[in-house]
């Protein structure tokens, strides 16, 4: 089941289940799509991969499968995958 988290890891923006501004890794860190843009770069600094919108959660099924409540806040100082993976395809990192 994919873990929809309601905060940008980096910034801490609200990213409610039906926004189209989340972008998660295929780890399910989870950030707004500005800092995925500007900031790292489509580099996740969590495990160096790539970014895809985030799918949202039909809301029939929010009850059953509510987002996750607590916070992921890891604000980006280094990422020590920017450098070597900025210029390579996601598939291909």
């Amino acid at each position: 089941m994919l873990e929809i988290r309601l905060h940008c890891e980096n910034c801490d923006k609200h990213l409610p289940n039906d926004t189209d501004n989340a972008m998660i890794c295929s780890y399910e860190c989870t950030f707004c799509k500005d800092c995925v843009d500007t900031v790292l770069k489509n580099v996740c600094p969590n495990c160096g991969g790539g970014f895809e919108k985030r799918p949202t959660r039909p809301k029939s099924q929010l009850k059953k499968n509510p987002p996750r409540k607590d916070n992921v806040l890891k604000p980006n100082i280094e990422n020590v995958f920017l450098k070597e993976n900025r210029t390579i395809d996601p598939r291909k990192r």
